[in-house]
C-alpha cells in the first residue's frame, strides 16, 4: 500500500499503467476502489494515477485538526505530482472532485495538459448548502442504512431504482456493516470543506482544453450547472450523456470510457498538428 508525504499528511495513491498521467480527484464519498471497474480501459493509452484525499479511503484523517478548505486538497495534489515526478498531467474531477480539480487549474494551470470534469457544481448554492446539511446530520448518527437511504434517493437515475431494487437493499446492509466511524467523521469534514465553493468570477481565467461532462437526468449537479460551467470556460467542449444521474461512471460506463478516451485521443492530434 504505497504511501507518500504531503503538507504532512500520509496520502495514499495508485499508479497503473503507461502514458502520459491521468490522475483522478473522487467525488466526496469515493476511494481509489472506486475506479476499479475503469482500470482497465483507462490504463490501455495513459497512466492511470489514483489517490485518497485525506479524509478520504486509506489516507490520513484530519481527526482533531484545524477546519481546512478544499485549497488543502489542491496543495496536496501538487506536492503529489512533484514528488511523483509525473510532470503534466490530465487532470479529471468528478463531483467534489470536480471542485478540487477547477481550484487546481484557477492556481496550477501550468501543470496541466487537459481537464476534465464530471457531474460538478456550479458552485455551492442554497440548494447544495442544505443537502450538505441533511448529509451531515445522517452522517453524524453513523447508521449505514439510513446514510445509503438519504444519498442514494438523490443519485441515480430514475430508471435505476426500478431496475436494481435488490441492489439497493443489498447496498445498505454493505454500507452497514463496513464503515467505520471515523468514515463519517471525514465526510462531514469534506462536507464542510466545500461549502465556500463558488469559482463563479474565476472560471474565464482558465485556459487548458477542458472537457465538462454531465447527465441529463442529474437532480444534484443538473445539466444547467454543466452549461454554465461551459460557459465560462472559453475552450472547453460540454458533453451530456443520455439516461444518466450524478454517478454517470457507473450508469453509463461505456458512455463514460468512451468520452474520456475520445477527448484525450483528440488532444493529442491537436498537439500533434501544432
Amino acid at each position: 500500500m504505497p504511501k507518500i508525504q504531503c503538507r504532512n499528511k500520509n496520502i495514499y495513491y495508485e499508479i497503473h499503467g503507461e502514458g502520459e498521467p491521468l490522475l483522478i480527484v473522487n467525488g466526496i464519498m469515493m476511494s481509489t476502489a472506486s475506479w476499479l471497474p475503469f482500470k482497465e480501459a483507462l490504463t490501455s493509452k495513459y497512466k492511470l494515477v489514483l489517490f485518497d484525499m485525506v479524509d478520504q479511503g486509506q489516507s490520513d484523517k484530519m481527526a482533531g485538526e484545524p477546519f481546512y478548505t478544499q485549497d488543502y486538497h489542491v496543495e496536496i495534489i501538487r506536492e503529489l505530482i512533484e514528488k511523483l515526478n509525473l510532470g503534466k498531467i490530465h487532470l479529471f474531477g468528478i463531483s467534489y472532485g470536480g471542485e478540487v480539480a477547477i481550484k487546481f487549474a484557477l492556481t496550477h494551470e501550468d501543470m496541466l495538459h487537459s481537464l476534465i470534469l464530471s457531474n460538478v457544481p456550479f458552485k455551492t448554492n442554497g440548494m447544495l448548502r442544505y443537502s450538505a446539511k441533511r448529509w451531515a446530520d445522517v452522517f453524524k448518527t453513523y447508521d449505514g442504512i439510513a446514510f445509503f437511504r438519504e444519498v442514494s434517493q438523490l443519485i441515480y437515475s430514475e430508471n435505476f431504482y426500478d431496475e436494481h431494487p435488490d441492489w439497493l437493499v443489498e447496498k445498505e446492509k454493505f454500507f452497514n456493516q463496513i464503515l467505520p466511524k471515523e468514515w463519517y467523521d471525514g465526510m462531514v469534514r469534506l462536507l464542510e470543506s466545500g461549502d465556500d465553493y463558488d469559482p463563479e468570477n474565476e472560471l474565464h481565467k482558465i485556459n487548458t482544453k477542458t472537457l465538462i461532462i454531465g447527465g441529463n437526468m442529474d437532480r444534484i449537479t443538473p445539466v444547467k450547472y454543466q452549461q454554465q460551467i461551459a460557459a465560462k470556460i472559453k475552450n472547453s467542449t460540454l458533453i451530456i450523456v443520455d439516461g444518466a444521474a450524478h454517478v454517470l461512471p457507473y450508469e453509463k460506463p461505456y458512455a463514460f470510457c468512451a468520452t474520456i478516451l475520445g477527448f484525450l485521443e483528440v488532444y493529442k492530434k491537436e498537439i500533434k498538428a501544432m
